[in-house]
């Protein structure tokens, strides 16, 4: 199947992740094949990335953009015995099942209130249970993927958030990286709380792994990977 229909992990996001792995490596002065990063870019679609000297090793989108983490109406990896049993109780065809997966799920499944994670945090901070677990659930998601990148790398040395609730919930930030320490990441609570949509390294001096949120820009890797095409076309 693999070679007959090219079925293999593509992965997304790549030009974000590749913008802030080396512009964080830049701002630290560390040469980038010489660091072992995990790039976080979480919005209303998610994906994270092992980059170790420079390269991807992994990343948890594959096939499509459904794999990987919980994501704003995407369920993530789930059990693949799920689907087929659902589809079987509920009567759906491929299409209803692949629109409940892709279009029902996620936080906007679990919460029944939104996709949008603003919502969420207004809502739990109001009591609300299932908003409430809905961020949970996407933290402890998110932070899973980490563990696993770092011993996949054996190491880290920079971790970076980035995308719209990576760059803008402090909340989402504090609770993934809360009770990390013996990885060696520690995060500042003071300068997380007060840094939102702009670059700054939110760890601790004594962090033995540099956190930083970093603001993406996908649209100036693109230009650069096209003049670099149109360049070596002449």
């Amino acid at each position: 199947m693999y070679e007959k229909y090219r079925i293999r992990r593509y992965g997304f996001h790549g030009t974000s992740h590749q913008f802030v792995a080396e512009r964080c490596a830049e701002l630290l002065e560390k040469p980038l094949a010489e660091t072992k990063i995990i790039t976080v870019h979480i919005g209303n679609g998610g994906s994270l990335a092992a980059v170790k000297g420079g390269q991807s090793v992994d990343t948890t989108m594959g096939f499509t953009p459904l794999a990987g983490i919980m994501m704003g109406t995407r369920s993530g990896d789930i059990d693949p015995a799920i689907l087929p049993f659902i589809m079987e109780k509920e009567n759906l065809d491929t299409k209803q099942a692949n629109d409940l997966v892709n279009k029902k799920s996620g936080v906007l499944g679990i919460s029944g209130i939104s996709s949008d994670m603003r919502d969420l945090e207004n809502a739990a901070m109001q009591g609300n249970e299932r908003a409430k677990l809905a961020l949970d659930v996407y933290a402890y998601k998110v932070k899973k993927y980490i563990g696993s990148y770092i011993a996949a790398m054996n190491g880290l040395d920079l971790l970076i958030f980035t995308g719209g609730i990576g760059e803008n919930s402090m909340y989402i930030r504090e609770q993934i990286t809360s009770n990390m320490e013996y990885l060696g990441i520690k995060i500042d609570k003071n300068i997380n709380d007060s840094t939102k949509g702009v670059d700054a390294i939110i760890s601790t001096e004594d962090s033995k792994v540099c956190t930083i949120v970093a603001t993406t820009n996908e649209e100036l890797v693109i230009a650069r990977d096209t003049m670099r095409i149109v360049d070596n076309l002449k």
